[in-house]
Parts: structure tokens; sequence; C-alpha cells
């Protein structure tokens, strides 16, 4: 398989090198573009204002890697690559191994899971895998689990419209309890602002958020599918906080179509009760 691999820690993580280098040893045509320095919690941004640089690298990753390292975003980095670098499109994105989890609401802010989203709006299936851990170092269980992954899907790909979302418990190999295909559950953080002053005596504020719970009630009613089987899937599934906590590796489906169908619905019924707005149902009745 031909795989371009990006992440949002760095050119010089550890995560990275430890896939891009598995997945290579494993047989596959491995290409690297990442940010030339730490982007975490970047979300989705890309650069507009200033010009993106790459320098291709030749001394982090095994000799069939090839790689660059670039001055923008996560995003940046595959769209650049997609756009740019390479020749011709890969059969997967992946992103990762992020340094610490990216469960729940993480992913609205996580850089390494907007790498790989870049290429599912792209048409390209795509997986981010993160380790929920920021001081443990063992990613190789994770790049072996991705080149499992990676392997299984072979050419008969998920939808195309789909981001797996992988979580990695911090545990040893043997102490993995499988693998569970999870839903998407809620992180709630205590966003502390620490006041400081600067050397020319000019304040400033350090955002130094910490998770205050993690939350696993079933999907709210705007965000379900309305009765859809779909929606019953996902009241059944258990959720990925609560997964990981059972040493479970975690598979969640994520996809970058936002729109609530069940607030569509909603929505509808309320505003053709309104005065004075006109929807297509008062149209239709109007006729």
């Amino acid at each position: 398989m031909k795989i371009l691999v990006s992440n949002d820690d760095g050119i010089f993580a550890l995560g990275i090198r430890t896939l891009a280098n598995t997945l290579a040893a494993a047989g596959h045509d491995v290409t690297v573009v990442c940010p030339d320095r730490e982007r975490s919690a970047t979300g989705h941004g890309l650069t507009l204002h200033k010009p993106i640089r790459a320098e291709e690298i030749d001394s982090v990753f095994q000799p069939q890697v090839r790689a660059w390292a670039c001055s923008g975003t996560p995003s940046d980095c595959v769209k650049l690559a997609l756009g740019a670098l390479l020749d011709t499109p890969p059969d997967f994105v992946l992103s990762g191994i992020n340094h610490g989890a990216n469960l729940g609401t993480d992913i609205l802010y996580s850089g390494t899971v907007s790498a790989a989203m870049e290429g599912v709006i792209e048409g390209i299936p795509a997986i981010a895998l993160s380790l929920t851990s920021f001081s443990a170092d063992n990613f190789q269980p994770g790049a072996d689990f991705a080149c499992v992954l990676v392997d299984a899907l072979g050419n008969n790909t998920f939808n195309a419209g789909v981001l797996l979302n992988v979580n990695i418990p911090a545990v040893s190999a043997a102490d993995i309890r499988g693998v569970k295909i999870t839903r998407q559950g809620l992180r709630r953080y205590i966003d502390l602002f620490e006041r400081r002053i600067d050397p020319r005596g000019k304040t400033y504020y350090w955002l130094a958020g910490e998770v205050m719970e993690e939350v696993s009630n079933p999907p709210d009613a705007w965000q379900s599918g309305g009765g859809c089987d779909g929606e019953v899937a996902s009241q059944i599934a258990v959720a990925d906080v609560d997964a990981i906590k059972e040493n479970y590796i975690t598979i969640t489906p994520l996809q970058y179509n936002l729109t609530s169908p069940k607030g569509l619905s909603i929505l509808g019924h309320w505003l053709a009760d309104l005065p004075g707005i006109t929807t297509d149902k008062k149209e239709h009745n109007s006729r």
C-alpha cells in the first residue's frame, strides 16, 4: 500500500517515527509530510497569509521512508502532500501516533484528527492514531495495530467519507484486552488561565486545562439520526472514554459532515409554526 503519514507532534516525535518505520518494515510505500515542530491542538487550521515551506529530511526515518518537514499546520501538511509533493494519491492517510489521547470532544481541537480528516475530504481513507498518555513512550503496540488494520482493510476499504479515530491504551501489548468499535464520548475540561507578567511588565495568560470528567451519556437527540439504524447503533456502542479505561483499543468512525438530521426535523417543525417565517412546508400548504 502507498501510505501518507502525518501528525501534529512534529517531525522529531517518537510516535510518527515508530509508525512510519513499522509500516515501511511491513512492506508499505511510506511518505511522511508533517510539521517541522509541535502543532498540537491546532484543529483544522490552514495557513493562508504566509508561504508554506517544506524541507526534505533524510536522517530521521528509515532510508526507504521519504519525508518532508513542513512549516504549516497538520492540515497544511496533508493538503500540500496531496496537492504538490506526491506524484500519485496514497491508498491511505495515517496521522499519529499522537502523544496523548484523542477521545470524546478532544477531536474538535485535535491536529492529529484534522490531518487525517484532510485525507477524508479528498476522498482517501484515513486513520488517526493516538496513545492515551503524555508520559508513556511505547508506541510499538499502536504501530503494530496500524499495520494489522491497514492490512485488514486492504483494497476493501471502508467508506472514504469516514475517518477511523483509533486510541491505544498506554499499556503493554500483553495487557491490551482487544479492540472495540466505539462512539464518541464527552470530555469536559477545567480551563485554567494562569496570569503571568513578562520581563517587560506586561500581563499575559497561559492556558492549562485539565480533564474534569469523562461522560458516556447517550447521544443528544439533536445529533442522533431520528430513529435510523445509525442512531440505534450509536446508542448501543460503548463510548470511547469508557472502553479505553478497560484497556481496549478503540475505533470510532467519524465524519466531517456535522449536520444533525434530527435537528433538521425539529427545526422544520418549529419554523413551520412560527408567524412571519416561510418554509417549504408553509409554501406547500398555501398552494
